[in-house]
Formats: structure tokens, C-alpha cells, sequence
């Protein structure tokens, strides 16, 4: 029997190096619930990635990029929080050969992209790995957004990559399901988009992949969808990930409440 092959998985990578520090912007356990499941998340893959992609919500170029650093730096790409924060680690090595890869695999595809010997890894990466795989021993490429952000084309870049999870690569969407930050901290009560919002996204993951990938592509119309996202970022990366899951099924596998909004994570398997 064939062993299974790598799911695909967008998860919510909270605010700034959120999960290191006592939160002082809400109830001291906000992000309490989502360190917790990011700590236990290895458990539902089939065994440990040989590589992970990070597509990150803090990394956007003209042309896709992908890191081909050996040893990529971090990049403290937040403001505002404790010094300390500013001192984390996270050791992991990159892979210039898997970067070359998905290098030919976006070429196939007519996908313009690049590699980029000298980015680090922004905090959309090294914050949430650094809960996931505290060993900081798997090789992490990561790749950029396309500035344009167009929910059609990431789709497509995902697409191209969904032969790697054959390789035991675990593909990884980094992002928010809910990205209203101004108007969050401004304490306006917009729980009732968010979670309008979440129920859309839900019900769209869970569709069909030909319905699915239809109506991510068409997310704009979706009820309340500049309310969850006055600039679409952190959703970009859901695209890319739905599109490397192929014809598989997705799946809700995480909801929370933070700071009074929905955000959600989402599985094709």
C-alpha cells in the first residue's frame, strides 16, 4: 500500500510574534487556542516533511520569487512588540535545490517567477514554524505572492505545485482568514462580517475543487469580503494552497475567536 501523500494546509499565523510574548491588546490568553492546535498540528500530517513551502502573506515581488538562500536570515518585519521578540531564532535551512525545482515546475506552467539567493524568512514563516517545528530541523523554501494579487493566477501557481506533495513536501498557506487589523485595534465591532465571512469561506473550501477553486477565484462577491479584507494579503495565500490540493477535498480544521472575529483553517486531503 502507498503511503498518503502530503496535505495541503492554510493557517492562520496571528498577530506578529504574538504566540513569544504576554499579549497586552486583549485577554492575556488570546492566542492561547491557536498556539495550542499550530503546537499540534504535526500530528494529523503522515509523517515529517522532508520540506515545507511557506507561502507567506508578508512577501509579495512583480514576478513569483522563491528563497534560494542556504541559510536564510530573519526578518523582524513587525513594530512595536518587546525587545526580545526581535531576538528569536529559527535555524532551519533553506534548499536551493528544492527552490530550483519549483523554479521548473512554475516554468512549465508559463508561471514568470524567480529565485531570490538573498530573502529570509518574514515572520509570516519563522513565527508559526517556530510553534510547528521547534527543531527548526526541515529545510523551509519559501515563496512569494505576486504583487497583483489575482486569486486566479495563485490558484494556478499552486497548481503547478502539487506534484511535490508526492515528495513528502508539505505545502503551507500562511495568512489570516480575517484581515481587518485598522479597524479591529480601532475596537469597532465587525464580528458579524467576520463571521458572515467565515461561513462563506467555509462553505467555498468545502465545495467541490472545480467549485471551490470558481468561486476563491471570484472571492470579491462573497458577503462581507472588503470587511474581512480592506486588502487581500493574507488570503492569497488560501489560493495558492487550494490550488496545490488538486482535486482533493477540503476541509475546515480549525475555528477560533480572537479578539472577537472568526478565523479559521482550511485542509485539502
Amino acid at each position: 500500500m502507498s503511503n498518503p501523500i502530503f496535505p495541503t494546509i492554510y493557517i492562520p499565523h496571528g498577530g506578529g510574534p504574538c504566540f513569544f510574548m504576554d499579549w497586552t491588546r486583549g485577554p492575556a490568553d488570546t492566542w492561547d487556542t491557536m498556539k495550542g492546535w499550530l503546537q499540534n498540528l504535526h500530528k494529523i500530517l503522515p509523517r515529517k516533511p522532508k520540506a515545507i513551502i511557506v507561502i507567506s502573506a508578508h512577501w509579495e515581488e512583480d514576478v513569483i520569487r522563491i528563497n534560494s538562500q542556504p541559510h536564510p536570515p530573519l526578518y523582524f518585519d513587525y513594530y512595536g512588540f518587546p525587545p526580545h521578540t526581535y531576538e528569536l531564532t529559527y535555524p532551519a535551512p533553506g534548499s536551493p535545490e528544492l527552490a530550483k525545482q519549483i523554479q521548473a515546475l512554475l516554468k512549465n506552467a508559463d508561471i514568470d517567477c524567480a529565485l531570490d539567493p538573498d530573502h529570509g524568512y518574514d515572520h509570516g514563516t519563522f513565527v508559526p514554524l517556530k510553534v510547528m517545528f521547534p527543531d527548526a530541523d526541515i529545510p523551509v523554501v519559501q515563496v512569494s505572492l505576486q504583487h497583483n494579487l489575482d486569486p486566479v493566477y495563485h490558484i494556478q501557481v499552486g497548481a503547478a505545485l502539487q506534484s511535490l506533495r508526492e515528495q513528502d513536501i508539505f505545502i503551507l498557506g500562511s495568512g489570516m482568514s480575517f484581515h481587518n487589523m485598522d479597524t479591529l485595534m480601532q475596537g469597532q465591532d465587525i464580528g458579524n462580517h467576520a463571521a458572515t465571512f467565515d461561513h462563506w469561506l467555509t462553505n467555498t473550501c468545502e465545495s467541490k475543487p472545480d467549485e471551490r477553486n470558481k468561486r476563491l477565484g471570484n472571492w470579491l462577491n462573497a458577503p462581507s469580503a472588503r470587511q474581512a479584507h480592506p486588502r487581500e494579503e493574507h488570503l492569497l495565500p488560501l489560493m495558492v494552497v487550494a490550488g496545490a490540493g488538486g482535486n482533493n477535498q477540503g476541509k475546515n480544521i480549525f475555528q477560533d475567536n480572537v479578539m472577537g472575529v472568526n478565523v479559521s483553517a482550511y485542509q485539502f486531503d
